[in-house]
């Protein structure tokens, strides 16, 4: 009997695995800002899922509960990055002046600017910008409330504007970044599709 509800918890988390690797990786590449690791944090969200896939399963939102597993790993990793990149300037700081500039003026692109938004900024504007999530459903992927994804999502779209230039910053991260349509993964939870307990 153990074994027919293994097999079928882990038929389960197969599909679950097909249908949102993809989207989840591509979440820790908006979120990190590097393409060679978000396959390695998308894989690393998912087998975390696995160990506790009694728990998810039950879940009102498991993939919200998978993005929010993502932006934890996503928020570990950047902090990582920051402290090694600290340690190397000082060290080189030590040998040679420092001449740049990290305020020059000039074009920045899309995920350029978004890497020098604060996390918690960051992760809202990608959710409800980049895979068009709602309000309540970025508040549920990042535990937060619906009043902070309001004014973080604000306060961040109102940051891109300033680095970009520009006003028109979601048409800008849809062309940069994919608009979300082109997901089926992230189609599928905005119509409602796949059996309802994605929302």
């Amino acid at each position: 009997m153990g074994t027919v509800v293994d097999d079928a918890a882990s038929v389960e988390f197969h599909a679950f695995f097909e249908r949102h690797y993809a989207d989840l990786s591509r979440l820790a590449h908006l979120l990190t800002g590097e393409s060679d690791t978000a396959d390695d944090l998308a894989a690393d969200a998912l087998l975390a899922l696995w160990h506790r896939w009694d728990r998810v399963r039950a879940a009102d939102h498991p993939v919200a509960y998978a993005r929010g597993v993502v932006a934890n790993l996503a928020r570990t990793r950047i902090r990582s990055a920051v402290r090694e990149r600290r340690r190397i300037a000082l060290f080189w700081s030590q040998r040679e002046e420092n001449t740049e500039n990290p305020d020059i003026a000039g074009v920045v692109d899309v995920q350029e600017a978004l890497r020098r938004l604060p996390f918690r900024k960051r992760a809202c504007v990608v959710l409800r910008h980049a895979f068009d999530l709602s309000e309540k459903d970025t508040a549920l992927a990042l535990g937060v409330s619906v009043g902070t994804v309001k004014s973080q999502t604000s306060k961040g779209m109102a940051e891109l504007q300033r680095l970009l230039g520009t006003r028109a910053v979601p048409q800008r991260m849809h062309v940069a970044l994919g608009a979300p349509h082109c997901s089926p993964a992230v189609e599928g939870v905005r119509t409602g599709e796949g059996g309802g307990r994605d929302r």
